[in-house]
């Protein structure tokens, strides 16, 4: 008996440790795709719910999709109401590996390949880089799924030999919940719905269990999945709540219409329609699974927009500034965080140069609290950014290194911005202070506009413009300087008053310079 459990658990730890390595490395292989895909296929519910499904599909794990959709609303790429749809297709899309272990892993005895395939896979990963690298472990990952399931089923035959598994019935009410509750914890400790339900697929194959026990424990299952939704965002952002709520919901919905109206129904159709009495019980359970899902799907999709509403009415969006976006759950997936963190260190940029416009336009000084808030959120983002585990998928690479070097001058002009109460003697001097509009010009026409950090002609454009405002401010530094200690002399103003001028003019020098700088290194992107 010890061995038959030995064999058991070592057939789920290979099916989980195949499933990490296959999903992390399409995940990172997706990369810049999630992204494209969910802002470009994601326009009305439909094309929501079919990029839940394609997204999940690819990178085999709804919660790859989930947490990728998170990072994007988040992030305000996605509003809240796509992504219902996407993660409603998630659900639908993750009961595909019901049936690659119905029609591959259980069907077929493939764990004669599945060891070579391990071995190609780690020959990938050891000898090439990039995206081969990554398919090495996608290979490896898939042979270990199917050799775990060929464990499973041992193990399983063994155990039908030796425990009678009959006398869970399902003949009362009662006996029926306590096989979904049964279900519901197998999930809950293998923390994978997948790793569950193919358990029960190998049990249901080795005649350990019948289709009935199966059924409800699928039911129980799919509803285990939206424990670990709910643990993943405890402490989480609003965006994160408000998906594990869609999550959770969907879900118990799903299981409600599942366990009285469509197990009565499938019942019925495999006792009377020769055909369904025809198939194989294990693919019985793979379609029960996605037509349940599906099932919801079609309650839920025709009311996305009061869904949409009742969910944020119970929760509501705080007022915690741009901190909020910087979710710990990103963090799964590089992509996604990297995204997150560029729209945080934009929302700063435009901090700073709102300060600097209301110090320019307006004769506004500093408040007591605007630096220190400033430097509380650029140390928040650097801080998750020491979190951020660097991708192997070279563009999102080239991105996080775009990103930290966006850090730098940050940092350079937050220290910029201790100069502020310079801007209000700027304004006293017409020939500094039309520079000065010059370069404020510039902020306003290209940089504080939604779509900057995604245009590359409007980056390339400003970095042209502030470089040639840079180029005509040296070319014309002693003019400048003559001007202040004419306008000093017209206006009789004391030395330290002419002093303060000139530096005054010194620092605007280097605020365009530091500007010019990171104009180069976005452009650079």
């Amino acid at each position: 008996m010890l061995e038959i459990i030995a064999q058991l658990c070592g057939g789920i730890g290979l099916f989980l440790i195949g499933m990490i390595l296959m999903t992390d490395s399409l995940k990172e292989m997706a990369g810049e795709t999630l992204r494209v895909w969910l802002t470009k296929f994601t326009g009305t519910p439909l094309k929501s719910l079919c990029s839940g499904i394609g997204l999940t599909l690819i990178v085999q794990s709804s919660t790859a999709t989930t947490l990728a959709t998170i990072g994007f609303v988040g992030a305000g790429v996605l509003s809240f109401t796509q992504a219902i749809g996407v993660i409603i297709g998630a659900n639908i899309g993750t009961t595909s590996t019901g049936w690659m272990v119905a029609l591959l892993g259980v069907k077929f005895s493939i764990a004669t390949f599945a060891l070579p395939m391990i071995a190609v896979g780690a020959l990938l990963k050891l000898l090439t880089h990039g995206r081969l690298a990554l398919s090495g472990f996608v290979l490896a990952g898939f042979g270990l799924i199917f050799f775990g399931i060929e464990q499973l089923q041992f193990a399983m035959s063994g155990l039908a030999q030796q425990v009678d598994l009959s006398i869970f019935h399902y003949d009362s009410f009662g006996q029926k919940l306590f096989l979904v509750w049964i279900g519901l914890i197998m999930t809950v400790l293998l923390q994978s719905s997948s790793a569950a339900i193919t358990a029960t697929l190998a049990a249901l194959a080795s005649t350990a269990i019948d289709l009935q026990q199966a059924l409800f424990l699928v039911i129980g299952q799919n509803i285990g999945t939206v424990a670990t939704a709910v643990l993943a965002v405890i402490g989480g952002s609003v965006n994160a709540k408000r998906t594990a709520a869609v999550h959770v919901i969907f879900n118990l919905i799903s299981a409600v219409f599942a366990f009285f109206l469509l197990i009565p129904l499938l019942n019925w159709a495999y006792r009377h329609v020769q055909y369904i009495a025809a198939w194989d019980e294990v693919v019985i359970v793979a379609a029960f699974h996605t037509l349940f899902s599906l099932l919801g799907a079609c309650i839920f999709m025709p009311l996305i927009h009061p869904f949409n509403q009742l969910i944020c009415k119970f929760l509501p969006q705080k007022k915690s500034g741009v901190l909020e976006i910087l979710d710990e759950s990103n963090l799964e997936m590089p992509s996604v965080a990297i995204i997150a963190a560029e729209k945080v260190a934009y929302q700063i940029l435009m901090q700073m140069f709102e300060i600097l416009r209301r110090a320019f336009q307006d004769g506004v000084n500093l408040s007591p609290k605007e630096l220190p808030q400033l430097d509380d959120e650029i140390e928040h983002l650097e801080f998750y950014l020491e979190k951020i585990v660097v991708p192997e998928y070279q563009q999102d690479k080239q991105r996080l290194t775009s990103l930290l070097r966006m850090m730098v001058y940050i940092r350079v002009l937050r220290s910029d911005l201790e100069g502020v109460p310079y801007a209000l003697a700027i304004r006293t001097q017409p020939q500094i202070y039309q520079v000065a509009l010059d370069f404020l010009n510039l902020l306003e026409h290209y940089v504080i506009r939604p779509d900057f950090l995604e245009n590359a002609e409007k980056i390339e454009n400003f970095k042209q413009e502030v470089a040639n405002l840079k180029q005509w401010s040296d070319e014309h530094r002693a003019a400048l300087r003559e001007e202040v200690m004419q306008y000093a002399t017209l206006n009789r103003l004391s030395a330290a008053r002419s002093l303060k001028l000139l530096a005054a003019k010194r620092w605007l020098d280097r605020l365009i310079a530091h500007t010019k700088r990171l104009s180069k290194v976005l452009a650079e992107r």
